[in-house]
């Protein structure tokens, strides 16, 4: 939920929409796996990624509620997935999901991780994070590959002036490497079908939904740090 005043709201963000009948999933899935978070998995991927059976894809930030749903989504189309996360225990939560191979960015090397276990290349990437990792996936992404940008949490809170990150045009221009940016409400019209087969996705179990969820409109400050620090594991939910 978002407190906001809808007088100064423009476009498509304006207005309350009504939830989703989410035919008895648990409620707060509206606000994540069958809500904007699926979507941005979901468009994001199929639109912009558009996988193919048998092809490598990488999902940066992969144990967080849009990456998470991204490489399952990935799974359903037949692609191998490779996800990379922060820490050991959602290492493990991506391979129970059914991603082909999960690491802890932090302890390996990715240029030589993806080397060994994407050694066709990458056709497709997710990215969530950006920065370095976002530079060492694109070393590895094979000629036409598609990058889609959902999110660029590894940079959010630096000064673009300053800020000095390893951006590989040469890789991007010679390998025509396409890379695209977006916003869920590019697809509205078709929001409800989508929210119609994340449902379905979930009711059969092709697709998991993992939360974390902390108690009190109190704590609502804290758990957006918390989202920005890595300690969520899924979405991130705060009961009220």
């Amino acid at each position: 939920m978002t407190i906001c005043n809808p007088d100064k709201l423009k476009g498509l963000f304006r207005g309350v929409f009504p939830m989703p009948d989410l035919q008895g999933l648990p409620d707060s899935y509206a606000l994540g796996v069958c809500g904007l978070t699926g979507l941005a998995a979901y468009f994001g991927l199929l639109k912009i990624c558009q996988p193919k059976s048998g092809e490598t894809v990488v999902i940066s930030s992969a144990a967080g509620g849009t990456g998470s749903v991204a490489g399952q989504i990935a799974k359903i189309k037949g692609c191998k997935v490779i996800g990379f996360a922060g820490s050991e225990e959602k290492v493990r939560w991506l391979l129970d999901l059914g991603f082909d191979q999960s690491f802890n960015y932090k302890e390996i090397n990715v240029d030589h991780t993806l080397k060994k276990w994407a050694v066709e290349g990458v056709n497709c990437y997710f990215d969530n994070v950006g920065g370095d990792l976002t530079f060492w996936v694109l070393q590895n992404t094979n000629e036409s590959g598609r990058v889609a940008l959902c999110g660029a949490i590894s940079s959010y809170n630096d000064d673009p002036k300053t800020a000095k990150v390893q951006f590989d045009y040469t890789s991007m221009i010679y390998k025509q490497i396409k890379m695209e940016g977006f916003l869920v409400n590019r697809w509205f019209p078709e929001w409800g079908p989508a929210i119609g087969e994340l449902i379905g996705w979930v009711k059969d179990g092709r697709v998991k939904s993992r939360e974390t969820v902390v108690e009190g409109f109190e704590s609502l400050p804290q758990a957006f740090i918390d989202i920005f620090e890595g300690k969520n594991v899924g979405k991130m939910i705060v009961a009220v």
